[in-house]
Formats: structure tokens, C-alpha cells, sequence
């Protein structure tokens, strides 16, 4: 009960509550269940708050810190998201199809971006066009090979990929970045190349066919890394880059996660699967790689 001396203004009534300002300010309730509601409303929205902030305080904390400890909690953080999904997700192969729903998301903001703000600054045409490269091999082979709905997820890709290149080339190109995306394509693609004609894979495939499956899968490896060196040459990570280039790292630690789990449900067997000599332990190693350097992209988002 609030009392305060005040001249008669007026009383409101509005269902169970009624609110009576006169000589003396009175708050009452003729409903306890309607009284209880609106409290727990005010107590939501407060527990609310205090959930944002505590979010905010431990970013800012986290951003606080030097890059070694930021790296052991990423690190930390990366073996308990494994450990959970390893319990929590049963048919582990959805990991790969979340992994290529999360770049189409990726290509997505890069629409947005390209359709809305009409700049492409911060971008690497170059890791674009790697990316359309892997993708059109690892199509092909997924025809020749095995088709299943990997196919139907890489063709979207590879067609919105296509579209972000030619966005690039021809319809924003005035604020390309070309001085800044120096990293040559032949550095990238040559050494996976010739890597692809020492270890590939013992199936029963054409041989044609194991070469470009290899070449694929260490080319999307490196893949990345043009765009890494824009994000270096530039300093500066634009929003909706940033935003591009951490969907790019949720992929890639979902599709890392399916690989290591696949390899523990199975026992190794699955590395048998992929055939003899160098080949499955280059398969697990590409992923690693490719994992860490986007590692390096998500340090730049956080940072």
C-alpha cells in the first residue's frame, strides 16, 4: 500500500484492477490471479534483462583476453559442443546436411549484401570462384558416383555461388577490392592439384574420377584462404562479411564433427571405407585444415 497526499484527480477501473488516485494513492486488486500475472510479467522481463546483460558481460570478458587463452576456450568450448552433439544427435549424417545449410545461409547475407548495401568491398572473388571450382568437381562426382541429397544441397550452392561471382564481376564491380585480393588463384589450386595426382583415393572408381575426388576435397581445404588475406590486407571485417565468414566456420565445424564422429561410431572402419595407404588419414587432415583456418575467420568475427 503507497499513501500520499495529493488533491482528487480520478479513478480508473480496467477488469480486475482498479486504480484509485485520490487524497490518498491506493493500489488495489479484486483478482489475485491477475495481480500474480502482471508480477510475473515485471519478473520475466527483469530475468529477461539480466540474461542479456550477462551475455554482453561475458563477451566483452572474452574479448578482454589475450589470444592465447581466447584460442584454449575456443578450443574448450569446440570439445564440449562435440562431446553434446555426440550424445545429443542420433543419425550423425545430419551434421553434413546442417554443414551445407549453414553456407547457404552464408551466400545468402552475401546476397542481401549485394542486393541491398550494392558493395562487395571485404569480399575475395577469388575464394568465390575456388568455392565454384571444388563445388562444379565435387558435383560431378557426386553424379558418378553416389547420388543423394548432398547433390541436391551442393547444386543450390554451387548455382548461388555462381551468382555471387557474377554480381562481382560485372554488376558491383566498381567497389571490388582487386589491389587487396592478391593471393593468386595457381598458388592455391596447382599444389592441390598435383597432391590429387600423389594421394587419392584406392576405390573401384575411374581413375579420372579418384583424381578429381581428390582434388575436390583439398581444394576446398584452402579454399578459403584469398578471403583471409582480404580480412588481413583490410584490417577491418564489414558487418555482413563478418557474418559470411562466420557461417562459413559453423559449416565447417559441423561438417568436421560429422568426420570425427563417423570415424568413432565406426571404429575406423569408416577410414577402411575410403581405401588404403595416405588417402583417409589426407581426408581427416584436410578437415583439420581447413577447420583451423576458418578458426582464424571466427577470431576475426569475435574480435
Amino acid at each position: 500500500m503507497l499513501a500520499m497526499d495529493k488533491p482528487s484527480i480520478k479513478e480508473v477501473t480496467s477488469g480486475e484492477i482498479q486504480v484509485k488516485v485520490g487524497t490518498r494513492f491506493s493500489w488495489s486488486t479484486r483478482g489475485s490471479s491477475c495481480s500474480w500475472g502482471f508480477l510475473a510479467a515485471i519478473s520475466t522481463m527483469i530475468s529477461g534483462r539480466r540474461s542479456r546483460n550477462r551475455v554482453r558481460t561475458l563477451m566483452l570478458w572474452f574479448k578482454r583476453q589475450p589470444p592465447k587463452v581466447k584460442s584454449c576456450l575456443a578450443v574448450s568450448g569446440a570439445i564440449f559442443a562435440l562431446i553434446f552433439i555426440r550424445f545429443a544427435i542420433r543419425d550423425h549424417d545430419n551434421l553434413f546436411v546442417a554443414a551445407e545449410a549453414v553456407h547457404a545461409i552464408g551466400i545468402v547475407v552475401l546476397i542481401y549484401k549485394l542486393t541491398k548495401e550494392k558493395t562487395c568491398a571485404g569480399l575475395s572473388l577469388k575464394s568465390q570462384e575456388l568455392t565454384a571450382i571444388f563445388l562444379g568437381v565435387r558435383l560431378y562426382c557426386s553424379f558418378v558416383m553416389e547420388y543423394d541429397i548432398h547433390t541436391l544441397l551442393d547444386t543450390a550452392t554451387l548455382i548461388t555461388t555462381c551468382w555471387v561471382i557474377y554480381m562481382m564481376r560485372f554488376r558491383v564491380k566498381s567497389t571490388y577490392l582487386a589491389d587487396l585480393d592478391n593471393l593468386s588463384l595457381y598458388l592455391v589450386a596447382i599444389p592441390c592439384a598435383v597432391l590429387a595426382l600423389v594421394v587419392h583415393p584406392t576405390t573401384s572408381h575411374y581413375f579420372v574420377n579418384r583424381i578429381l575426388w581428390a582434388f575436390c576435397v583439398y581444394l576446398e581445404a584452402v579454399s578459403v584462404l584469398p578471403q583471409l588475406r582480404v580480412l588481413q590486407n583490410t584490417r577491418v571485417v564489414e558487418t555482413f562479411t563478418a557474418h559470411y565468414v562466420f557461417a562459413l566456420g559453423i559449416a565447417r565445424f559441423f561438417s568436421c564433427a560429422h568426420w570425427v564422429l563417423q570415424v568413432v561410431d565406426s571404429r575406423g572402419y569408416l577410414l577402411s571405407t575410403l581405401g588404403r595407404g595416405l588417402w583417409p588419414s589426407m581426408v581427416l587432415l584436410s578437415e583439420v585444415v581447413q577447420t583451423f583456418i576458418l578458426a582464424d575467420f571466427c577470431y576475426y568475427y569475435v574480435k
